[in-house]
Formats: C-alpha cells, sequence, structure tokens
C-alpha cells in the first residue's frame, strides 16, 4: 500500500495534483483545501496517500493531514459513500466542521454538499455519531492545530505520524527544531532531525 508520496509538485488541477517522485508521477485525487495546502509547482512536498483499489482501477487519494485522512476513512466506511463522494464532503466541509455537524445530527448543513442527501446525511450521523464521541481527538488526528503555521512544520509533522508516531510527539519534535532554528532547508533533511529527535 502506498501511504505517502515524498517529492516534487508538478501540477495542481482542480481535482487532483500531480506529484513526481523518482522520475514517476502520481496522479492524486485530492480536495480543495488539500490542493490548496500544496506548495507551488516545483516545490518539495509530503502528501498522506490512500489506495482505493477496483477490479479495474487503482485510484490514489491525497490529504493534506492525518486528521483529513482519517475522516475520508470514517466516511468511506459509510454504505453509500465511495471516495469521490468523501472527497466531495471535505471539499464542502472541514473535518473539525464535520465532527460537529455529525455530533449535533445536523442534517441541513450536511445536506449542503453536492452528492449528499437527507438519507446519506442521516446515515452519516447514525454511524459516526458514536465514534466521534466516543474516541478521543488525538487519535482521529482532529488535535489543535496551534504551533504548525509553516508548510514545513506541517509537512514534517504529518511524516513523523505516517511513520507511526504520535500527533504530541511529533510536534513536540518540531517545536524543538524550531526553537534550534533547524526547521528550515531541504524538507528530507529535516524529517531525518525530527526523527532523531523523537527518538532522543
Amino acid at each position: 500500500m502506498i501511504d505517502q508520496l515524498h517529492g516534487l509538485v508538478e501540477k495542481k488541477a482542480l481535482n487532483y495534483a500531480i506529484i513526481f517522485v523518482n522520475g514517476i508521477g502520481y496522479k492524486v485525487m485530492m480536495s480543495i483545501k488539500g490542493l490548496e495546502s500544496l506548495p507551488p509547482k516545483g516545490s518539495d512536498t509530503v502528501v498522506l496517500t490512500y489506495l482505493h483499489v477496483r477490479e479495474d482501477v487503482l485510484d490514489l487519494y491525497g490529504f493534506a493531514s492525518e486528521k483529513e485522512r482519517n475522516t475520508f476513512h470514517l466516511l468511506v466506511s459509510i454504505s453509500g459513500i465511495g471516495p469521490k463522494l468523501a472527497l466531495t464532503i471535505l471539499s464542502g466541509i472541514q473535518p473539525s466542521r464535520l465532527k460537529n455537524y455529525v455530533i449535533a445530527g445536523d442534517v441541513a448543513a450536511l445536506t449542503s454538499v453536492p452528492g449528499v442527501g437527507a438519507k446519506t446525511a442521516k446515515r452519516m450521523i447514525v454511524e459516526l455519531k458514536e465514534k466521534f464521541i466516543k474516541t478521543d481527538d488525538e487519535s482521529l488526528g482532529f488535535e489543535d492545530n496551534n504551533g504548525m503555521g509553516s508548510q514545513i512544520f506541517k509537512d514534517v509533522v504529518n511524516a513523523l505520524i505516517s511513520l507511526g508516531y504520535k500527533a504530541h510527539h511529533a510536534k513536540k519534535a518540531c517545536t524543538e527544531l524550531e526553537k534550534n532554528g533547524e526547521l528550515s532547508g531541504e524538507l528530507e533533511s529535516v524529517i531525518k532531525k525530527a526523527l532523531k529527535q523523537v527518538m532522543s
């Protein structure tokens, strides 16, 4: 399974991006907000991914954060919601707001997204409400984004999370690098520094 891509932004289109990795261009379907978070063409970036396998097609979906990817996984677990609709929902509603709408049972807010009817909205509320209430925010990736202002901070934190480290450990490592003036330069070298920091 392709868990993440680390490469150069080759192209940003309406609903996808091309990420160039070791001479191969990967077409990654992304939400509008995910695409907006990508750096300019030619820049180094890390994109978290989900590979959707069908009989005749392999579709790669990309996410700007663990929070967005976790929400995507929750959405596609619901009957009647496929990857494309899940991405449409994420384009229309931020994950934190989606959580609030589901817990509040706000059908009107959920049906404001194109393609989401009343039945689908009610199914989302039934199937996700308990998960959102019972599961703490951090394990779902709904952590506070304070201190994650810079793009490289976000990229390094996301890279560490995708490698299996807890969000608060990843943030702590990046914060230490930032204090020491080491949170700059090539993304790959900064990730290596962060790995040393989080393992120390």
